[in-house]
């Protein structure tokens, strides 16, 4: 309803006050705030998830600062995936992470955008049927040391293109952070640790970022994992004592959650605050990398 209509009524109701009883007064009043209710639209809540994309066991069982946080109430862990899990890269289910689904998948990313109620839906209604990946969950990834599960602390996947150069970075990276264990009080470098991008350790040309371009370089792709090195510390609160953003949105990760790494002056740095030993866990495995974070 425009104001031009709520003037008319308005005026309506001012001449049947003059002539007409109470009652009809009323009448008018209660038939105005109809119409003024009916064109109110209520925002209607979003479908509730099937099991493919949301399973309350292994949500609960996967992720144990949950438990702590809100024992095994399926409303509480439901609301959490939804406000923040997906974009936190948890997975939902044994055989859907959000965030890789969507980071495989440009198409999705042009149509869905930030959107991951949207992701969730195209998988179980078409991207299951279409055989598109959605792997990346939040267990160990294979080949990884063994750590108890109850030991899990924090975990963060992101998605990658297996089949550039790039790509043997990010693994390269990956294998030399994978095992490390940081004892209680004791620093972590991640730069120190991955050993300088040179051709002698193994890195090869890809894309990097100087002067906020992307521009050709040797060892592009290890931000990656450092990144998804940082948001799984993250989730597990474990603080950096050095981190520094890209000076470019980066797709593979959600804003704030990136950590980017440069020469010996750009680090991702964090000192263990737990009574504990913390291993790190990472692999990238056909286009997804994990890296997780464990109490020993």
């Amino acid at each position: 309803m425009n104001f031009h209509n709520i003037s008319i009524i308005l005026n309506m109701i001012g001449r049947i006050c003059m002539k007409q009883k109470t009652g009809i007064f009323m009448s008018m009043i209660l038939c105005f705030c109809l119409l003024w209710g009916g064109g109110t639209s209520v925002k209607a809540a979003p479908a509730p998830l099937t099991s493919l994309t949301f399973d309350v066991d292994y949500y609960y069982n996967t992720y144990p600062d949950l438990q702590t946080a809100f024992g095994y109430d399926y409303n509480s862990l439901y609301r959490h995936y939804l406000d923040s899990g997906m974009a936190e890269g948890r997975s939902g289910s044994a055989e859907f992470n959000c965030q890789a689904y969507r980071n495989n998948y440009p198409d999705l990313q042009a149509s869905f955008g930030d959107n991951y109620y949207a992701y969730c839906v195209h998988y179980e209604n078409y991207g299951k049927a279409e055989g598109r990946s959605a792997a990346g969950d939040g267990t160990a990834p294979a080949g990884t040391v063994a750590a108890p599960e109850s030991a899990l602390i924090g975990t963060f996947s992101t998605a990658y293109n297996p089949n550039i150069s790039r790509a043997v970075n990010v693994s390269l990276a990956a294998s030399r952070i994978n095992g490390v264990v940081v004892q209680p009080g004791e620093g972590f470098s991640f730069n120190q640790t991955i050993l300088p991008r040179t051709s002698a350790n193994g890195y090869v040309n890809a894309t990097i970022i100087v002067d906020k371009k992307f521009v050709p370089g040797i060892g592009g792709g290890i931000c990656q994992v450092s990144s998804t090195l940082y948001a799984a510390m993250l989730n597990a609160g474990l603080p950096a004592t050095e981190r520094h953003p890209h000076s470019l949105k980066m797709t593979y990760i959600p804003d704030g959650m990136d950590a980017t790494i440069s020469g010996n002056t750009l680090d991702l740095k964090f000192t263990n605050i737990f009574a504990e030993p913390i291993q790190i866990q990472a692999a990238a495995d056909q286009g997804t990398l994990t890296v997780s974070l464990y109490k020993l």
